[in-house]
């Protein structure tokens, strides 16, 4: 599968490159659960030596991307269910009192912003331009915690939610997923808009929570992608 090597790595890509170039693949699906992973395969797309994509592979075993088998070879990690619940979890329990701030917070300025990435996000639906969505989807829930007066909260979600975004990713190919989130987003920006703190709360969580989905609906034909070494969460 050809990788989406970025236009800055004409120029002679570095470590970070690599690993962030791979690590995007895995995010966002293009890369999935189970498939081979080739040092020189890899090494032939990027134009360089082995000992950068073997460094970047290192890396990326470290994180929980890659599952490396001496002697055997190696794969995308399947998705960790356990840090999928713990991310979650963290999401919930910091965007849920976030919102209400948020919602008591809102102004007109507010309000715009978080109508244009509704815009944004309804252009990318009906252009069922995944990678255009999640970036807007990304913009708005940092936004919505800036409303709230925590930016720096954002950046703690951030550090969590790889595993969970990887489910995420797998979820908005479906054209009907896609719509789907967009209508939960403007249930949760109308009730934020209307400084409907209880609303936003609970349309918040409701939101949050569709992850669980997400993992059934995948996991019906593709259950191979998941790897689950926990009791099931609380729903």
């Amino acid at each position: 599968m050809p990788l989406p090597i970025a236009a800055s790595l004409a120029r002679g890509p570095r470590l970070h490159d690599v690993y962030d170039v791979l690590r995007s693949a895995i995010l966002n699906g293009q890369l999935r659960p189970g498939e081979a992973m080739s040092e020189t395969k890899t090494a032939a797309q990027f134009g360089v030596s082995r000992t950068p994509i073997r460094d970047a592979f290192r890396r990326l075993s470290d994180d929980g991307f890659l599952r490396i088998v001496p002697q055997v070879g190696t794969y995308v990690a399947p998705i960790q269910l356990e840090a999928v619940a713990d991310s979650q979890f963290v999401r919930e329990t910091l965007e849920c009192r976030t919102i209400r701030l948020a919602a008591e917070r809102m102004d007109l300025a507010h309000a715009l912003v978080l109508d244009r990435h509704l815009a944004e996000q309804e252009r990318a639906v009906a252009a069922n331009d995944t990678d255009s969505f999640f970036a807007s989807d990304e913009a708005m829930h940092a936004d919505l915690i800036r409303i709230a007066g925590r930016p720096a909260v954002w950046n703690l979600i951030q550090d969590v939610k790889a595993q969970l975004d990887r489910v995420r990713c797998l979820s908005l190919q479906s054209t009907n997923w896609l719509a789907m989130i967009f209508e939960q987003h403007r249930t949760l920006i109308d009730r934020t808009r209307a400084r409907d703190a209880d609303g936003a709360e609970e349309a918040m969580r409701a939101h949050l929570r569709t992850v669980f989905d997400a993992i059934e609906r995948i996991a019906a034909t593709n259950s191979e992608y998941f790897e689950d070494d926990r009791a099931q969460p609380a729903r």
